[in-house]
């Protein structure tokens, strides 16, 4: 399949999601180049806190939750601008996530800054057409995080990810802002099982695309 067999301009705009380790970027990287789709992608390496907060949570938490929600802002904008050489936008994140990050983060105190600032930028940022939440165990997403053994994510703790996870299937079970796919990831490998991403690429221009769809990989190749 490529990017010539998935004509539906009802997607438009599709953002991949997950939690640290669930394979979002390489996703939405691999989804955007079938779709030859504008590819943007967090630049989370630009964070100067980032580190600091993994070792120092509480010290550093506030600082690198700002820098964050400034610069997914400022990213976003440029969907404004429509590229007349691409009929397709690929995320690797929403910016409503930023949510998830600081009610797990913030103090109460740091939360009402954070509150102030985000309500003034909601309103102006463009919500995605679809947006395809990659699910997984916190046993799988340890496992990733180990083996691409990323320097600045060295100090995370099975404790976060737990509580990430957690905070992410929390919002994602009452998300209404646009169409929503959950694909449980458990048991699949997108990036080097190409039928893998070959079924999902169909899953998500199926005509049959309801307000939440679930889709198991595992299931569907049982069922084949």
């Amino acid at each position: 399949m490529n990017g010539n067999n998935t004509n539906n301009q009802q997607l438009s705009y599709i953002a991949v999601e997950g939690v640290i380790g669930a394979g979002k970027t390489s996703v939405a990287s691999m989804l955007s180049e079938r779709l030859n789709a504008k590819l943007i992608l967090e630049n989370f390496e630009d964070n100067p806190f980032l580190e600091k907060f993994y070792i120092r949570p509480g010290d550093y938490a506030f600082r690198t939750q700002m820098f964050f929600l400034l610069e997914r802002y400022t990213q976003l904008q440029e969907l404004h601008q429509k590229d007349l050489f691409q009929n397709y936008i690929v995320s690797d994140y929403i910016f409503e996530k930023d949510k998830i990050f600081a009610y797990l983060n913030l103090s109460d105190d740091e939360l009402k800054i954070y509150e102030q600032v985000v309500q003034g930028l909601d309103r102006n940022v463009v919500v995605p057409d679809l947006v395809i939440y990659l699910q997984s165990t916190v046993e799988r997403l340890m496992s990733n995080i180990t083996k691409r053994s990323r320097d600045i994510e060295k100090e995370i703790s099975e404790e976060y990810i737990d509580n990430l996870n957690d905070a992410y299937n929390y919002f994602f079970s009452r998300y209404k802002s646009s169409k929503l796919m959950i694909v449980n990831c458990e048991e699949t490998d997108f990036v080097n099982n190409p039928l893998d991403f070959d079924r999902l690429v169909e899953e998500i221009f199926r005509n049959d695309q309801t307000a939440v769809k679930y889709y198991n990989p595992s299931l569907r190749k049982a069922a084949e």
